[in-house]
């Protein structure tokens, strides 16, 4: 597969998207770029060393310039969330990073599909889009497609079921004020609610899903997962994989990632996530899908919180 992958970000999380993209055999040329050149340099020698049991790929540390060409460009600098903060706490550090990066990386791969994962992604997709001059299809934020991937496996789980078979999502903000749409989620196409009673030979006692208690253990999974370990990167980097993977397929697919909304559901302006056709040029739409009521007002909230945000840093 011919395919050029940049990745901005020599940390736990760049180094394992690296390593995946490897491991998969996405990527034909994987160009490994961070401040630290050092850390770049050990990292790529690295994933390079265990090649000979891999497709083919080279993997190596470089600076901008290599970056020509590049099929997708994937951002990960930035200042890590430490235990107890919040990912929006980060925003005005996270934008300063990404300020000094977009003049320089756009300037060789203008042509390339961004995919921003540093956090807060929703902010930084939307500053990407306004002051990078590319057009808003090029641009995409991992958004909650990891929050999509928690609250699959948690139902999985739950149900002791297959996580192919889990259709749901989670919309809005990756962070405090998402929300999942439960009226879109399903199992083998049966409302999530009616899975149980629909089973005709099982007799196990399993107590209804409580909506809120499965919505908190998403958003304070990454928090938990700080606080036990440093940081997250393992399941992020198999959910960047999914989305490089889905850009780079022939067929289109659908990603609960973030990107810039122009009038869905009456919100504009904004990064978040809602669900977007994915394919070989990025963002090719949006999904407009059913939501109740009371879901496109939680959207409305969600999109307002990230507005107050926006107000208050400077691009």
């Amino acid at each position: 597969m011919a395919n050029k992958i940049t990745i901005i970000g020599a940390g736990s999380v760049g180094a394992t998207i690296a390593y995946t993209l490897t491991v998969r055999g996405i990527a034909s040329e994987i160009v490994m770029i961070d401040i630290n050149t050092q850390k770049a340099l050990g990292e790529a020698l690295d994933i390079r060393q265990g090649t000979p049991f891999c497709s083919p790929v080279t993997i190596y540390a470089g600076t901008y310039p290599d970056a020509k060409d590049s099929d997708i460009v994937i951002l990960t600098s930035g200042v890590a969330r430490k235990p107890g903060q919040s990912r929006l706490d980060l925003a005005q550090t996270n934008v300063n990073i990404t300020k000094s990066i977009i003049p320089e990386i756009t300037k060789y791969a203008p042509t390339a599909i961004y995919l921003i994962v540093a956090n807060p992604v929703d902010i930084l997709t939307y500053q990407f889009y306004k002051t990078s001059g590319l057009p808003a299809n090029q641009i995409i934020g991992s958004g909650t497609i990891l929050d999509t991937a928690r609250l699959r496996a948690r139902i999985a789980e739950y149900y002791k079921i297959a996580q192919q078979n889990v259709h749901a999502y989670v919309f809005g903000e990756h962070g405090d004020s998402s929300f999942v749409p439960w009226s879109l989620a399903n199992i083998a196409t049966i409302p999530i609610d009616q899975y149980k009673s629909a089973l005709s030979d099982d007799d196990s006692l399993v107590p209804p899903l409580v909506h809120d208690e499965v919505e908190t253990y998403i958003r304070k999974s990454g928090a938990k997962i700080i606080e036990r370990k440093g940081a997250t990167f393992y399941a992020v980097a198999i959910s960047v994989v999914h989305i490089v993977e889905c850009i780079s397929n022939a067929m289109d697919t659908t990603l609960t990632v973030s990107s810039l909304l122009d009038g869905e559901y009456g919100i504009s302006n904004v990064c978040l996530s809602t669900l977007s056709v994915v394919g070989h040029t990025g963002i090719k739409g949006r999904l407009t899908a059913p939501l109740q009521d009371q879901e496109i007002a939680a959207l409305h909230r969600s999109a307002e919180s990230l507005k107050s945000v926006i107000s208050q840093v400077t691009f």
